[in-house]
């Protein structure tokens, strides 16, 4: 299931250091920056959403899951202006530099929001009880086979780049998740770098435990790992930002693919202020992705589940086949984060 990335970073390396003070273009992907800015009113105080809806929603998703795992007990009730359950993500991911990093960066923006725009219509035709909303999943923070100045290993975009992907996302009125890939830097330095978009409502948080080396190795020859000591500082984070700005809550993506990607996953603190995804990230054949899904996502819950599903990788082998919305919706949890590269 290892993704295998070595030769991307590579080739992401040189071509950072090639557009150093040159103009953010990448795949035709030319567009406008955008203005940072922040409501200054004091909107009313954000109350819980109401727990008879919220509950429904959630054995909805919990799809007639007889474990006992589905849905979650005991979790706390979000706060008005949550997205989950009431919605489900349709994320496109990828970064503005490379073409194969996802398909975010394959195509200019009106290219990739066609074919986006056609994924969540899509869902909503399967699933019209769960409305789809579309999104920008942009890696923020690339990891890098070299230390990249600071010893990180782990390349953070520029402001410029961050702002495209903030336009690519307004073009439809979608939401953006910052991406991170931490390489030998910590979630603990790498959150707080992007405060200033992260404060905004319509921005949302993801986190690679693939790329996380905390035992020192170049990221993409190992698979790396996150604990929830990490999960939980990120969502703190997020929760005082939301706390502090009166914000909707806010989503942290949380990719995994084998059981070592995140430890001690029962020890994940739920909050109100915060909805968490985990996120089935592996790549191959239905068969292999169902068994990934019921080996390390739906066995060990935390809230919600996402399923990530990849043009290129998915249909290499035989029966060459992109799973559907129809069969995704067949699983128990039924995923409210779809994640497309």
């Amino acid at each position: 299931m290892k993704k295998l990335l070595t030769s991307t970073f590579i080739i992401l390396f040189f071509a950072l250091s090639a557009c150093t003070g040159k103009s953010d273009s990448a795949s035709g992907n030319d567009v406008d920056s955008v203005t940072i800015s922040t409501n200054k009113e004091e909107p009313k105080t954000r109350q819980p959403v109401n727990k008879a809806e919220y509950d429904s929603l959630l054995q909805y998703v919990a799809n007639g899951d007889t474990t006992g795992l589905w849905p979650v007990p005991n979790q706390p009730l979000p706060l008005e202006g949550a997205i989950l359950p009431y919605k489900r993500v349709v994320a496109y991911y990828g970064n503005l530099y490379s073409k194969n990093m996802g398909i975010l960066g394959e195509y200019p923006p009106d290219e990739m929001w066609r074919r986006l725009s056609k994924e969540v219509d899509a869902w909503n035709a399967a699933d019209p009880e769960t409305p789809a909303v579309p999104a920008i999943h942009y890696i923020a923070s690339v990891a890098q086979p070299h230390p990249a100045g600071d010893g990180g290993y782990r390349y953070r975009m520029p402001d410029r780049q961050i702002d495209s992907a903030m336009a690519i996302a307004k073009m439809h009125d979608a939401l953006l998740f910052l991406d991170l890939q931490v390489g030998h830097s910590t979630v603990q330095k790498e959150v707080p770098a992007f405060e200033k978009y992260l404060m905004l409502p319509h921005v949302h948080l993801g986190l690679d435990p693939e790329f996380s080396m905390k035992d020192g190795s170049i990221p993409g020859r190992k698979i790396g790992t996150m604990d929830a000591e990490d999960v939980n500082f990120a969502s703190e984070y997020l929760a005082k930002l939301v706390k502090e700005h009166n914000l909707p809550p806010k989503i942290l993506v949380v990719h995994r693919f084998t059981r070592g990607m995140l430890t001690n996953y029962n020890n994940i603190e739920l909050r109100p202020e915060v909805q968490i995804v985990i996120d089935m990230d592996g790549f191959g054949r239905p068969e292999l992705k169902y068994s990934t899904y019921d080996r390390f996502i739906r066995p060990e819950p935390v809230q919600f589940t996402g399923f990530k599903l990849f043009y290129k990788n998915d249909t290499k082998q035989s029966p060459n086949h992109l799973l559907t919305p129809e069969e995704l919706m067949k699983l128990k949890p039924r995923p409210v984060y779809i994640q497309f590269q």
